[in-house]
């Protein structure tokens, strides 16, 4: 959602007690990011709920934090789920205001001031209010750089975490309840409910307007994580992370690498990454063993993390050792990866035919890779190594290339994620329901 953002003009609603619930996934961990709020630049005319650049969560008016938490939202590789919920009706001071992260209530402040009782905050006034953005003084900034799902707002109805979501009773994590029993009072809506529908789908038609950028539509979601690239695995990288950590821009002073949020152990698994640039012709796609903490990243030296990468010279190489494998490749092409840890073997493609005589389908000359990996797990990897800038765009099942769709979706038996090409028989996405099957 990055330069995106929503608007509405509300009609006056109860400015005392409402509640305001939303699955967000972060893509990068800088910049402020405004999740939902108004302003004019006055503190009793603005009230916004953000994520602060550090990752803490607040609350707060145009000059003042009414909560700013002590814990910090840095996970760029699973969802949250927050929650505001506000009620200055109440007696007691600390319940006006409260903040529910993943179903827990948060206790622990850098800063809090409790309003008078009966306060009236600006949300729920006769004004705009912005979802992924805030309007200072007419120029909207602090967009909402990643993604949101399942977002409600309850007008004159206070409730907890617990309303939207519950502990799974055999993975003790917390899940999202998709069909809430709540009640939306007048100005409630309930919107990016199972898709990108900007149309309320509670019973009050408070539609939202685009009010800037593109709306992308994603497969990623609370009930089904996907893997993104990470964006805290950034050692001597300092790459740009975009488009819900689906796109990344290298530097060009320092060899460049990415690695997935998500890694696997056993299981067969296929994804995609588009060489959007190339600075140097020089680029590398393929799996790591381990994230963070190497120091050198050359893919033909000893001490890197790339256990097998098909570059884009048409070399191949599993470990340290390079050999002719393929077809070059280079900006605009898409370059498919099947991951077979059950019997330890890799395969590439480009724009969709395999490389080396390969077919994950029948097992057919995949390269071999370690039985035995540093971290246990394997993750996907992309680099450039020759100090120069690239952009590489991943579909690991969403259906875009950072915001490019598919042009034809392929063919996928496992029914999870959208991709370009045709996924191989018995290979699924690197996701939370594909590394459960």
């Amino acid at each position: 959602m990055a330069s995106t953002y929503l608007s509405r003009t509300f009609s006056t609603g109860n400015r005392k007690k409402w509640t305001f619930s939303a699955w967000v996934k972060r893509s990068g961990v800088s910049g402020d990011m405004e999740l939902f709020g108004r302003a004019d630049g006055t503190d009793n005319g603005s009230s916004e709920f953000f994520i602060l650049s550090d990752g803490r969560l607040g609350f707060g008016r145009w000059n003042d934090y009414i909560l700013r938490t002590t814990r910090k939202l840095r996970d760029g590789s699973g969802w949250y789920h927050l929650v505001l919920r506000v009620d200055t009706t109440l007696s007691t001071a600390d319940d006006r205001a409260r903040i529910y992260i993943n179903g827990v209530q948060e206790t622990d402040f850098e800063a809090r001031t409790n309003m008078a009782q009966n306060y009236d905050f600006a949300i729920n006034s006769n004004v705009a209010h912005l979802i992924g953005g805030i309007d200072y003084s007419g120029t909207v900034q602090r967009y909402m750089n990643g993604l949101m799902s399942h977002v409600h707002f309850c007008d004159g109805y206070s409730y907890d975490a617990s309303a939207f979501g519950s502990t799974d009773s055999t993975t003790g994590e917390w899940k999202i309840n998709t069909s809430p029993s709540v009640s939306y009072g007048t100005t409630g809506f309930t919107i990016l409910k199972d898709g990108m529908t900007i149309t309320d789908q509670s019973a009050n038609s408070n539609n939202w307007t685009l009010g800037g950028g593109t709306l992308t539509k994603t497969e990623d979601n609370p009930s089904n994580v996907f893997a993104t690239i990470n964006a805290l695995d950034n050692y001597r990288f300092g790459g740009t992370f975009t488009n819900g950590n689906n796109r990344v821009v290298s530097v060009s002073s320092v060899e460049s690498y990415w690695t997935s949020t998500l890694g696997a152990s056993s299981g067969k698994y296929y994804w995609e990454v588009k060489i959007d640039s190339s600075g140097s012709g020089k680029d590398f796609v393929g799996i790591a063993d381990k994230v963070a903490g190497a120091t050198d990243f050359t893919p033909y030296s000893g001490n890197n993390k790339m256990r097998s990468y098909y570059g884009s010279t048409g070399v191949s190489v599993v470990g340290s050792t390079g050999t002719a494998f393929g077809a070059t490749f280079g900006t605009g092409d898409i370059i498919g990866v099947a991951m077979d840890l059950d019997n330890h073997k890799i395969y590439y493609s480009k724009n969709g035919a395999w490389q080396g005589s390969g077919n994950p389908t029948t097992g057919a000359n995949g390269l071999a890779i370690d039985t035995s990996p540093a971290s246990g797990f394997y993750y996907a990897q992309a680099a450039n190594i020759h100090n120069t800038a690239s952009t590489f765009k991943t579909n690991f099942g969403n259906g875009y290339f950072g915001t490019d769709a598919v042009s034809s979706a392929g063919s996928n038996a496992s029914g999870i994620g959208i991709f370009e090409y045709d996924v191989p028989t018995g290979f699924t996405a690197l996701s939370t329901k594909g590394l459960n099957e």
